[in-house]
């Protein structure tokens, strides 16, 4: 869901006219804010965020829409004892990303976005580990294949683009071999493995700079 909203994000900033021209631009900003206001409610706490709501073993059984289930559902979070440096990270990507999207139209908004966004990557990267270490259900469904690297460094360049402080792209510089992925050929982008995307944004970055 996260990963969705970024690139939701992405496109919105990347292609703003072209979005608006076409009269979808009201449309993209619901789209976006439908997931970063969930993103925000689920961040209870600095070092607390609610991974997943629902079982996927149980929830298969019933197919229909969320808003006609009434049975009981399982919510499951990360937290300092419990880490999940690759959820935390995408989330406070696409925070980020969202933020930058919401600068213009709502600069309250934004602001709350961007503060989340910094808590949430100050969260994954001090207390780290795989989200689904910490929450064995997720495996059968959403297992971390490539780890929370990738997710951290995604989240401090999104960061950097979004603030424009030099700690952020830092932090992606000192941390880019170690980390993995930079000088890699990558044949795959997705909600699992972002080191693809973190190239074109690091690229941009130099090509700015």
């Amino acid at each position: 869901m996260a990963f969705t909203v970024t690139m939701l994000a992405w496109g919105a900033i990347d292609f703003a006219d072209d979005i608006a021209a076409a009269g979808e631009w009201h449309h993209a900003l619901e789209a976006i804010k439908w997931g970063t206001d969930y993103f925000v409610k689920a961040h209870t706490h600095p070092f607390v965020y609610w991974a997943e709501v629902g079982d996927g073993d149980t929830d298969h059984y019933c197919w229909q829409r969320p808003e006609d289930m009434t049975t009981s559902r399982q919510a499951y979070r990360i937290d300092k004892d419990n880490p999940g440096s690759d959820l935390a990270g995408e989330t406070a990507a696409a925070l980020a990303a969202a933020s930058i999207v919401f600068r213009r139209s709502n600069p309250h908004y934004s602001h709350l976005l961007l503060h989340h966004a910094q808590q949430l990557f100050e969260f994954g990267n001090r207390y780290r580990g795989s989200y689904d270490s910490s929450i064995e259900e997720v495996r059968s469904y959403y297992a971390s294949v490539s780890g929370y690297h990738d997710e951290l460094l995604w989240a401090a360049l999104w960061l950097h683009r979004a603030t424009g402080r030099e700690e952020y792209l830092r932090y992606a510089v000192d941390n880019a071999d170690s980390f993995g992925g930079v000088g890699w050929a990558i044949t795959e982008f997705s909600w699992d493995v972002k080191y693809a995307g973190l190239q074109v944004l690091a690229a941009k970055c130099c090509i700015q700079d």
